[in-house]
Order: C-alpha cells, then structure tokens, then sequence
C-alpha cells in the first residue's frame, strides 16, 4: 500500500500533484487531469500545455469565465475544458475528484482527491479563512503565502467599515482612486455598493470586464462607467465625487494628486495607514494570516502536511511552526526551493 508521503507532492514547476490523476494549478505531463483553483496567474503555469496535452482541465464555472477575459476566450477553446461546481464530484478510475469553496477570489477552488484506500488528499489553494469550509484530511497540502509567525493581524477593527469611513471620506474632497488586484477590486466594489454607496463606480476595460463576469456569477456592484466614456472623463478630470478602480499596476500613473486607497493583505501592524496626504493603505487581505493557516490545519487533522513552497511565501517556517506546534510530519516542497 503507498505511504501517505507518496501520495502528494509538489514539482519543481509548481504543479501540486494528488494521488494518481491530478495536477494542480501547474502543468505536468504524468497527470492527465489538470485543476485551475482560481484565476492568478501564479495558479495558471503551463496552461495552454495542458489544454494541449491532459485528458481534462476542470475548473469552476466562474473561473472559466474570468480566464476568458484575462486571456482571451480562444485559449480555453484549445483543449478539454471541463468545469466542475462545489460539491460535486467526478471520477477518474479508482479516485473522487471534489471541489469545495475557496474564500479567495470569484470562482476559487479547494480540491478533495479521495483514492481506493479511502485517503482524503486536499488542496487548499489559496484561501481566507473567514467563509472557507475546512476539509478533513489524511494529507494536506496548503498555501503558505502569511506561514511566518510574524504575519499576524493583531488588530481586530472591521476592515469592511474602516474601507467604507476611508472612502467617504475621500468623497467629500472628489474622486477616489482605490488600487487592488483582479477579484480584490470586485470584492471592494461589492462592499462599497451594499452599504449604498452611490458615488459612480469607474474602471478601465480589463477591470470593466471582469466585474462583468463577477456580476454573471452573483455579485452586486450597481452602475459601471467604462474610464474612456465621456461621463466618466469628465468626473475624473473634474474631481467630481466618483470612485475609479485601477489593477494595481497602475498604481503611480493615474489619479496622481488625487486620493487613493491601496488595498493590500502585507498590512499586519495596522489596519489602516497613512502614506502620505491624501494616500492610504487599506489591509484587506484574500489570504489567511497566519494563525488562520495553523487554524485550518488544527481543524483539518491531518497526518502529513505539505506547504507550498514554489509560489511565493514561508513554506519552510510554516512547516517547522507545524511541527513544533502539532507534532504532524510537515515539509515544504518543492524542497530546493528558497521560502
């Protein structure tokens, strides 16, 4: 019978590897199920290979569709898309294949591989543990993005109506810019529009059409204005009150002098801090801390744990904090890896 060590593992490319038949948010040629837990890129390595090469590639409803916008809707045409709802299952000889929920980003996935001997092999992905269901295990194989005991968030203020307060505040004087990642931009409008925001909400083409598919699959967000219509122009250019959403990369080329708000999960010693005038930093994050990490794995039980650590993070520390804290077999792999 194969020990529980080889049961999951992760490659020096990134692919998560559980049981026989899956890989994980990478490419790798001896599986012939590919997963996509979510739409980053860090989560999609060699995806157009495994379009190309794999039996199947399963991913949820919403993250086909996120990955049609960030990609283009060609990719996906290339190869044996399959997507896959929580909770349900399908099989592939001998194994289950399972998608939970994933508090992360719009569409994010934690996988369940259930072998012929009953093994329970998860796959957090990446995840928050607020509204993220947690699995029981044999192996656990789990995100390690905040393992370091110093990435603590000690403050127990509400971030929802900290971000809200900024925001109003930043309206009484025009526009506001808020930076933020693709599904951490969603997240925010939604806040904002579900206390009854009603300042218009503003947004370039890429962010425009993924909020699109956020409201395809439930979301709330009110009245979008595409960056480039004239309306918004004149908002903008008129420091009218408004709110535009801009992917953080454009942090530093637009909005300049007027008021921003940077959303971030590397916040810890503060909820909310000042940049500079009329600059803030908002911690809200779409990953566990660490004690919500150690939480998870507390409740999960599980008999071996392996942290991630090709993606970015402190799998090593994670795993040694395991360990220590557990006396559970934890290692971080790929094991060559710098944390």
């Amino acid at each position: 019978m194969p020990k529980l060590q080889d049961k999951a593992t992760i490659t020096q490319k990134g692919a998560v590897l559980l049981g026989k038949s899956v890989a994980c948010d990478a490419f790798d040629e001896t599986r012939p199920i590919r997963v996509v837990t979510h739409a980053h890129a860090d989560h999609m390595i060699g995806l157009n290979q495994s379009l190309r090469t794999c039996e199947k590639t399963l991913m949820t409803p919403a993250t086909r569709d996120l990955i049609a916008v960030l990609r283009g809707p060609l990719l996906l045409m290339g190869g044996s898309v399959e997507t896959l709802d929580y909770g349900k299952t399908i099989r592939h000889g001998e194994e289950q294949i399972t998608f939970f929920r994933a508090d992360h980003i719009l569409g994010a996935a934690q996988v369940l591989v259930k072998d012929a001997q009953g093994t329970r092999i998860v796959f957090t992905g990446d995840f928050r543990l607020d509204d993220t269901p947690v699995l029981d295990s044999d192996v656990l194989v789990m995100e390690a993005t905040y393992g370091n005991p110093a990435c603590r968030r000690s403050f127990h203020q509400d971030i929802q109506n900290l971000l809200v307060s900024k925001v109003e505040e930043g309206l009484k004087r025009g526009s506001v810019y808020v930076f933020g990642y693709h599904g951490k931009l969603q997240e925010v409008m939604q806040i904002l529009h579900d206390v009854g925001i009603k300042a218009p909400f503003i947004m370039p083409e890429r962010v425009f059409h993924v909020s699109h598919v956020c409201e395809q699959h439930g979301m709330r967000f009110g009245r979008l204005l595409l960056s480039e219509e004239r309306e918004a122009k004149e908002l903008l250019e008129r420091n009218l009150p408004c709110i535009a959403f801009y992917h953080m990369n454009s942090k530093g080329k637009v909005g300049l002098g007027r008021f921003h708000i940077v959303i971030s999960g590397l916040e810890f010693s503060q909820p909310c801090r000042q940049v500079r005038d009329k600059e803030y930093v908002i911690a809200l994050s779409d990953h566990s801390d660490f004690d919500g990490l150690i939480e998870y794995i507390r409740r999960s039980k599980p008999k071996l744990v392996i942290t991630d650590n090709y993606r970015e993070g402190h799998a090593e520390m994670l795993a040694r904090e395991i360990q220590r804290r557990y006396g559970i077999t934890a290692k971080a792999l790929p094991d060559n890896m710098e944390s």
